[in-house]
């Protein structure tokens, strides 16, 4: 069964942190807040823990579409081929902030994520979530945690969520109440900016 750990966004206490992100090193499941809707998330190092969140969501691993969560922009070069001074501009001026950009993905992609010609990557305005990177050391691969409410289509309360996935997850981190709008999506791919989902972010800085 989870553990539901109590964090502040103003200030993440370190221990605490530190207890969440040791359970994403030994291979745990996580759910965590972000500026948009809660995400599930794990080490994008993990293969068994990638499996498992693609057993919860019932998809094969390699037909996955999740997003890197990471603290900045430092570590982009990782995982995204060189990219022009435009692309890099845009990327500056939305983030931190509610964005998942598609970007070319690069030949240094963990071994589970090798084949993608792209990947989405998010830098979310959360002090938890990049704190939870920082400390974990690699970002976190991460997926909107839905509802089958036709109403609500994502869990706001953290002690809903816990209830709901207490048997799924390793930790549920309590981060306060969480949106119910997720990320909006902008493919940057071919260096033109695209909407390819419009959620919480503003479009117009495009």
């Amino acid at each position: 069964m989870a553990e539901l750990i109590k964090l502040f966004e103003e200030n993440p206490n370190p221990k605490q942190v530190e207890k969440v992100a040791n359970v994403l090193r030994k291979g745990g499941l996580v759910i965590y807040p972000t500026d948009t809707v809660y995400g599930l998330g794990c080490d994008i190092t993990n293969t068994k823990a990638l499996e498992r969140i693609a057993r919860i969501k019932g998809i094969k691993l390699a037909k996955a579409n999740w997003s890197f969560v990471c603290a900045d922009l430092s570590n982009l070069s990782d995982f995204v081929r060189q990219i022009d001074s435009a692309t890099f501009k845009i990327l500056k001026r939305a983030l931190p902030g509610p964005y998942t950009f598609i970007l070319p993905g690069s030949n240094n992609l963990p071994k589970d994520f090798k084949k993608r010609k792209t990947v989405g990557i998010r830098v979310p305005d959360n002090e938890i979530a990049r704190a939870l990177v920082l400390e974990l050391g690699n970002p976190i691969v991460s997926t909107s945690i839905y509802d089958e409410d036709d109403i609500l289509e994502y869990t706001t309360d953290p002690e809903l969520i816990f209830e709901k996935w207490q048997n799924l997850v390793d930790v549920v981190v309590d981060g306060g109440y969480g949106g119910n709008i997720a990320s909006t999506i902008i493919d940057l791919s071919t260096g033109i900016p695209e909407v390819v989902r419009e959620g919480k972010g503003s479009i117009d800085i495009f």
